[in-house]
C-alpha cells in the first residue's frame, strides 16, 4: 500500500493526535477520528501554523497560558479555543520527537509495561476507541491532562 504524503496539514475538530515519527518522507502521523494522514511538517510546525489560523501566534498563546496557569514547561496550547481545540505536547516542543495530543478526544490514559522491556509507556485511548502508545509515562501524561484542563477552564471563562 502506497502512502500519500501531504506537504501541510491544518488542525481541525477531527484532529486527535500529531505523532512525531522519523521517516525519510514524512515527520508526522496525524490521527483524525476517521483516518490517518502522513505529513512532511513536524507536529510542532503544524501546531504553530494552526495557531495562526486560530487567530494568534503560537508564542502568544503559550505566553497567555503561562501567565494564567503558572505552567512553564510543556505548556498546553489553545490552538483554536473557539472550536474547543486544545492540545498538549508530550515532550518539550523543541524536541524532534515531541508529539501533540488533543484534549477533547481523550477517553483515558493508561499504563503499558512489558516484562521484556521494563521501560513504562502510556496508552492514550481516544473517544472513538482508537489508541496510540507513547514512550512517556502515565504520570507525565496525567500531569499534562491536568495542565490542559486548567487551560481549558481558564480560557472558557474569557
Amino acid at each position: 500500500m502506497e502512502v500519500v504524503v501531504l506537504p501541510d496539514y491544518k488542525v481541525n475538530p477531527k484532529t486527535m493526535a500529531l505523532v512525531a515519527v522519523f521517516h525519510i518522507d514524512y515527520s508526522t502521523i496525524v490521527y483524525e477520528k476517521d483516518q490517518k494522514l502522513y505529513v512532511r511538517k513536524t507536529p510542532t510546525e503544524i501546531v504553530k501554523d494552526s495557531c495562526l489560523d486560530g487567530g494568534s501566534t503560537y508564542d502568544g498563546r503559550r505566553l497567555a497560558v503561562m501567565y494564567h496557569t503558572d505552567s512553564k514547561r510543556k505548556v498546553p496550547i489553545p490552538i483554536i479555543p473557539d472550536l474547543d481545540i486544545y492540545a498538549f505536547p508530550t515532550k518539550c516542543p523543541g524536541d524532534s520527537d515531541c508529539s501533540w495530543i488533543f484534549f477533547h478526544h481523550i477517553k483515558y490514559i493508561s499504563t503499558f509495561s512489558c516484562k521484556k522491556n521494563p521501560f513504562t509507556k502510556s496508552i492514550v485511548t481516544f473517544n472513538n476507541g482508537e489508541h496510540i502508545t507513547l514512550t512517556e509515562s502515565n504520570h507525565s501524561m496525567q500531569k499534562q491532562m491536568q495542565r490542559t484542563a486548567m487551560c481549558v477552564h481558564r480560557f472558557k471563562k474569557m
